[in-house]
């Protein structure tokens, strides 16, 4: 990695541009918020698809869950390849991917179709997350943390947006379980042809093959604080997955909202809470984010399944809107501190393990929940969620005051604000800081 730079100032001096570099980064921040766009955009039809295809809530959560370990696997195994044979050719593969994923779905004709669509589209998002986050850096001004604010806002912003414009078209437009996905073939097809034009930033290295084995790991000086912030990661992204894999059926089920309009508006409520947030908290400490953001997502989870009691859909909404708010800090915070403990050298390890916590965390909780809903029911199981996750934040929070001081001022110094929040940002980025 340590030679990444001059072999990046190299690209850019040979490199033909066919579009300018501020346009390539606005380009590229378009695509990860339509990456994220499709990955939300199916959240509002899995109640539909259910009816179609008579298939079980456990199903349902399979279908959800498996984009997510494709994901985390293609992370682990090529997260940093586009550092090694240049970002176009990582990015072009990963837009024909999801358009390839987006064409299964727009064509689906059983639950197998489902489970295709969301295994090559979790391929085609982890191939991508990692080459758009480094090629943001690479291509944002001088002196500028443009890149990484720009990952959070893309990645929240396209999630919320999925999900609203999904159900919109569904509930409005003709075609509901279709109509989506060929706006968005569309659009990648566009993205595909942009993706050719870019200038490349990385000059290949032949390292290609030894950047597939997977390489993360946490040293002994930041394990105690990677241990004590581990349950508010897994709170933080496991609160994510149950709101895109379930949010659709609590509305109906719950809250006897039918549309799927109510299912989109649920994930915008927590996701674009998150991304307005890491707007107006870039600027954030690390101590300002631990303290503030775990104690808004307790409160607004609590707030949501006193919603789930009482049946009222006014008080689920502003639980998930006060979760959001916490959901970025909450992650951020965690993020800094142990990336900013790390030494140089170990950094995108680091890394890499607490991705390897999140996307696990995304995933197999939901799979649970999906089981526990078949035998206890949907409220039941709801109330069991929320408290483990009310614990784990607790128990983190009252562990990181262990470690906020005066480890948080290296930390601080290490990591700046605004650093990754509230999606996958790879090694590249962790190690854009020495």
């Amino acid at each position: 990695m340590r030679d990444l730079p001059q072999r990046t100032r190299a690209a850019n001096n040979a490199a033909p541009y066919r579009i300018s570099r501020s346009s390539a980064f606005w380009l590229l921040s378009t695509a990860l918020a339509l990456l994220l766009f499709a990955s939300a955009a199916p959240s509002p039809m899995y109640p539909v698809y259910q009816q179609m295809w008579h298939f079980s809530p456990l199903v349902s959560t399979g279908v959800y869950a498996v984009n997510t370990l494709a994901l985390l696997v293609t992370l682990l195994f090529a997260g940093s390849l586009s550092d090694h044979i240049g970002r176009r050719p990582v990015l072009l593969a990963a837009v024909l991917l999801e358009l390839a994923g987006t064409l299964c779905f727009a064509e689906a004709q059983s639950v197998t179709w489902l489970f295709a669509a969301r295994a090559v589209q979790g391929i085609a998002t982890g191939l991508a997350t990692g080459a758009i986050s480094a090629t943001l850096i690479d291509l944002q001004p001088a002196e500028s943390r443009l890149g990484a604010l720009m990952t959070n806002v893309a990645a929240g912003g396209g999630l919320a947006l999925g999900a609203i414009c999904s159900g919109l078209l569904m509930a409005y437009a003709p075609a509901p379980t279709t109509l989506v996905y060929w706006l968005l073939v569309a659009a990648f097809a566009v993205i595909a042809l942009g993706v050719l034009l870019i200038p490349e930033t990385v000059t290949p290295d032949g390292h290609a093959l030894a950047s597939l084995v997977p390489k993360f790991a946490v040293p002994p000086q930041v394990r105690a604080a990677f241990l004590t912030m581990a349950p508010s990661i897994i709170a933080t992204w496991a609160l994510g997955g149950l709101y895109l894999s379930l949010g659709s059926a609590l509305m109906r089920v719950q809250f006897h909202l039918s549309s799927p309009l109510a299912g989109g508006l649920v994930v915008v409520a927590l996701q674009g809470a998150s991304a307005v947030t890491a707007l107006l908290a870039r600027d954030w400490t690390i101590d300002q984010a631990l303290g503030r953001g775990p104690v808004l997502l307790v409160i607004g989870v609590s707030v949501a399944m006193l919603g789930v009691a009482t049946h009222s859909a006014a008080i689920f909404f502003t639980a998930s809107v006060i979760a959001g708010i916490g959901f970025g800090p909450s992650f951020s915070g965690a993020l800094r501190m142990l990336t900013g403990l790390s030494p140089a050298q170990s950094r995108a390890e680091v890394v890499t393990a607490i991705y390897v916590v999140c996307y696990l965390a995304l995933s197999v909780p939901t799979v649970i929940a999906g089981l526990c809903q078949s035998s206890l029911g949907l409220a039941t199981t709801t109330y069991g969620y929320g408290a483990i996750l009310i614990a784990l934040q607790i128990i983190a929070m009252l562990g990181s005051l262990r470690h906020r001081s005066p480890h948080t001022a290296l930390a601080a110094a290490e990591c700046p604000a605004p650093c990754p929040g509230t999606v996958a940002v790879m090694p590249r980025i962790a190690a854009a800081h020495p």
